[in-house]
């Protein structure tokens, strides 16, 4: 069956963003491209930093409250609902949930062909990235580098310590066309 949802999982600064634009470019066809991040920054601004929205400690630890869940909850609806009217779709979250995470998702993409992507970077990696970034609260990708992969298992892993977005992105590829050629 060919593949109609490409999920990556990672913690924050692990590298997805810049192997969902590069899948974009060594996919087939066209891909829309979906992540945590827009989603967050898509939020009202009474829902930043309130019980009900969205949390970020000085830690680096990330809580959310009711309000967030429900609105997260169409969005991943909204996302599947793309998907099942033909748009290819690449999915960027963090899995703080771990297991539960992909949960919710499953649900949403139900009877679709999903390809399940783990990210992983180092820690300490990661962090330097982080700094580098300077739009994260430092101790967030430290902290979400193992965490978001518990329980977890997945169709494909890349490791972006070492490896460049774009060598990640053409294994992932590989993956989707490879599903692609077998017959359904």
């Amino acid at each position: 069956m060919t593949t109609q949802v490409i999920v990556l999982n990672g913690g924050s600064s692990s590298g997805k963003s810049g192997i969902v634009r590069c899948l974009q470019d060594v996919l087939p066809g066209p891909w829309l491209a979906f992540g945590v991040d827009s989603f967050v920054e898509a939020l009202p601004a009474k829902l930043r930093d309130s019980d009900g929205g969205i949390t970020f400690a000085a830690d680096g630890g990330v809580s959310v409250g009711a309000e967030f869940r429900a609105l997260d909850a169409a969005w991943t609806e909204g996302i599947a609902a793309m998907a099942r009217a033909g748009a290819g779709i690449i999915v960027d979250d963090v899995f703080l949930g771990g297991p539960a995470s992909r949960q919710r998702w499953e649900k949403a993409l139900s009877g679709l062909a999903v390809l399940w992507v783990g990210v992983r970077c180092d820690g300490e990696v990661a962090a330097g990235r982080e700094v580098a970034r300077g739009d994260r609260v430092r101790g967030m990708a430290a902290s979400q580098a193992r965490v978001v992969h518990e329980g977890l298992s997945y169709d494909v892993e890349v490791d972006t310590t070492h490896t460049e977005s774009l060598e990640c992105a053409r294994t992932i590829a590989t993956h989707v066309t490879r599903a692609a050629a077998q017959p359904g």
